[in-house]
């Protein structure tokens, strides 16, 4: 056998053996699918700070949310605490 001709059948061996795998292997999504379980409970804006509290039913937390402001008047961030309801 010729080296050229015997490469030429390892290129088509090879081919027809990824071709399979090619067509059965799962396929990669995207996107994450994510459903949101946090409810919102309730909201208070009396002052500077403002809060948000929201709950989990699946798990039993809870969370509180408030807006911090800078120095300035505008938003600065977020913080959070999460507590386990009884």
């Amino acid at each position: 056998m010729k080296p050229s001709s015997f490469r030429l059948s390892v290129a088509v061996c090879a081919s027809a053996a990824l071709v399979p795998l090619a067509l059965f292997m799962p396929h990669a999504n995207s996107q994450i699918q994510v459903t949101p379980s946090y409810t919102p409970i309730g909201a208070a804006a009396a002052g500077s700070p403002t809060m948000a509290w929201f709950h989990d039913a699946a798990s039993g937390r809870a969370v509180a949310r408030q807006a911090l402001t800078a120095a300035g008047g505008g938003l600065s961030g977020v913080q959070c605490v999460a507590a386990k309801l009884p």
